[in-house]
């Protein structure tokens, strides 16, 4: 080799500049702050029902805010939905909180705050009125809206299951799983608003398959970016149409009770 040949090239050439690496943005997740807020509210009042019969020896805040049939059809409508604020045991309680701590926080993130709250209020709406509209009992809980959430995330999972891959299917399973042993507990003990879950189970269900998101994975010269196909009105309108279902039908039986 002619050392001063300009033409000969060095021995160890650059490499040729390789290109980014692909990678997944997925939709900015916000704090789950109306999980901790509502669980702060439940927990709060709670607090208050034991306040309150502590002083007066009565449980007010149970008469005046639980389910009770023969009140709703006198007019006290409010009764479908601040039994979620209620409970009737420091277990119930508990094991309540525990489950929208472990499910809310992850949903919320996924849905929005604001998507999340409508969820939490239209499933424990519904549940009451089912449980209404079936079971002349008188019921109290947050059940109705945890059994919404949880009925929410799988109908989540399934309409993104070609982005979740082959783990859907044991998440499905799993939730699925969660649910029928819930159901078989409540069906099987007493004191225990099984209608009230169900329409909660229903409640969600309907929230999620038509307002929930959607993810779509498209591609961008900086990787894959998932994005949200469903516009945020959309939750407002279903939930609107799913209240309105449920005034009608608890309307129905309250025009059949005066007949």
């Amino acid at each position: 080799m002619n050392p001063f040949d300009s033409s000969d090239r060095s021995p160890n050439p650059p490499a040729e500049s390789t290109p980014p690496p692909r990678r997944v943005v997925r939709p900015k997740a916000p704090q789950p702050m109306v999980t901790f807020v509502i669980l702060g509210v439940t927990v709060v009042m709670y607090v208050l029902q034991l306040a309150v019969q502590a002083s007066t020896g009565n449980q007010l805040l149970e008469l005046y805010l639980m389910k009770i049939n023969e009140y709703i059809i006198a007019g006290q409508y409010w009764r479908l939905i601040t039994p979620v604020l209620l409970h009737g045991s420091p277990l119930h309680l508990a094991f309540n909180m525990y489950a929208l701590y472990a499910i809310g926080r992850g949903l919320e993130q996924q849905f929005g705050s604001r998507r999340y709250l409508l969820l939490y209020l239209v499933a424990g709406f519904i549940g009451n009125v089912v449980s209404f509209l079936i079971t002349p009992n008188p019921s109290l809980g947050a059940s109705t809206s945890i059994f919404g959430i949880v009925a929410a995330e799988g109908v989540f999972i399934y309409q993104n299951r070609e982005l979740f891959g082959s783990s859907a299917r044991a998440m499905l399973s799993n939730t699925l799983l969660v649910v029928m042993l819930n159901l078989f507990l409540g069906a099987t003990s007493t004191g225990i608003d099984n209608w009230g879950h169900l329409g909660g189970l229903l409640g969600g269900f309907a929230f999620a398959w038509f307002a929930g998101p959607v993810w779509n994975l498209n591609q961008t010269i900086y990787g894959y970016q998932i994005t949200d196909t469903r516009s945020p009105r959309a939750a407002l309108i279903v939930s609107i149409a799913i209240v309105v279902i449920g005034s009608l039908l608890v309307l129905q039986k309250i025009m059949l009770a005066g007949a």
